[in-house]
């Protein structure tokens, strides 16, 4: 005995290509998406060496805070001058601490994702003290 096929007009003919055409931008979006968040933790990375080179420089004796913020900003433009976009470098030193801040948004690959980078490091501040002094 013969199986009897139930014959509809076109078939199949066509569906794996619209698989494909709803897959592939999803499979894309997962790359760039990754691509992205790394990017953003590389950055996030850079940002925080900026700020505690920063600070390193500002603590030091007889050091300011825009000799922080220089060495900083000298700093993010050897590293990575492009991965940080908006840059914002902020030093502040008191009698007791230096610290810097770095702000920024990381490069983005995804239009319209934005991701912030944001870095604080701060350091006691050195100072000399003669063998008496306590």
């Amino acid at each position: 005995m013969r199986e009897r096929r139930l014959w509809f007009p076109g078939g199949d003919a066509g569906s794996v290509s619209t698989e494909v055409v709803l897959v592939v931008p999803a499979l894309l979006m997962l790359l760039l998406l990754s691509v992205q968040f790394g990017l953003w933790y590389h950055a996030s990375a850079v940002a925080k060496a900026a700020a505690e080179e920063g600070a390193r420089a500002a603590r030091s004796e007889g050091a300011t805070a825009p000799d922080g913020e220089a060495r900083a900003r000298s700093f993010l433009a050897q590293a990575g001058p492009t991965i940080i976009d908006g840059a914002q470098v902020t030093a502040t030193r008191t009698a007791a601490t230096a610290g810097v801040e770095v702000r920024g948004v990381a490069v983005n690959v995804v239009p319209g994702f934005h991701l912030p980078v944001n870095a604080v490091a701060a350091s006691p501040v050195e100072r000399y003290r003669s063998p008496t002094e306590p």
